[in-house]
C-alpha cells in the first residue's frame, strides 16, 4: 500500500442560527513523499498540510502548530481551525472518521523499489 486517501463529510462552523450542511473533505497521507504529514483538502481547493502527530494529539487534547489548531469537542467530535491571510476556517469532524484515517496511515508502508 502506498498513499492513503479517505473522503469524509465535515461541517464548516459559522455563526448562523441553523446548522451548516456537511461539505466533502479529502484526507490524504503519502508515506513515500512525506511520511510525517497529512493533507486535508477543503472545498474550494484549499489544502492544509501538517504533522500527523498534531492530528493524533488534537483528538485527545487541544493542540496547535503554526496555522493549524485541533481539539476534541465532546466525545464524538473534533474541531480543526485553519488560519490564513484570507481568514479562519473552522471545521468539525466526527472523531471516528479521523481515527479511522489515522489507523490507515499507520498501516501504510512505502512500496519497496
Amino acid at each position: 500500500m502506498s498513499a492513503v486517501e479517505q473522503y469524509a463529510r465535515a461541517h464548516i462552523v459559522t455563526d448562523e442560527a441553523q446548522d451548516p450542511p456537511a461539505v466533502p473533505v479529502a484526507l490524504r497521507y503519502d508515506p513515500e513523499t512525506d511520511p510525517r504529514r497529512v493533507h486535508i483538502m477543503l472545498p474550494g481547493h484549499h489544502e492544509w498540510v501538517f504533522a500527523r502527530d498534531l492530528l493524533e494529539r488534537g483528538l485527545r487534547t487541544p493542540a496547535a502548530a503554526g496555522d493549524v489548531r485541533i481539539w476534541p469537542c465532546g466525545r464524538v467530535q473534533a474541531v480543526m481551525e485553519f488560519h490564513s491571510a484570507r481568514g479562519v476556517a473552522v471545521v468539525q469532524f466526527d472523531t471516528k472518521t479521523l481515527i479511522r484515517f489515522l489507523r490507515r496511515t499507520y498501516s501504510a508502508t512505502p512500496v519497496a523499489r
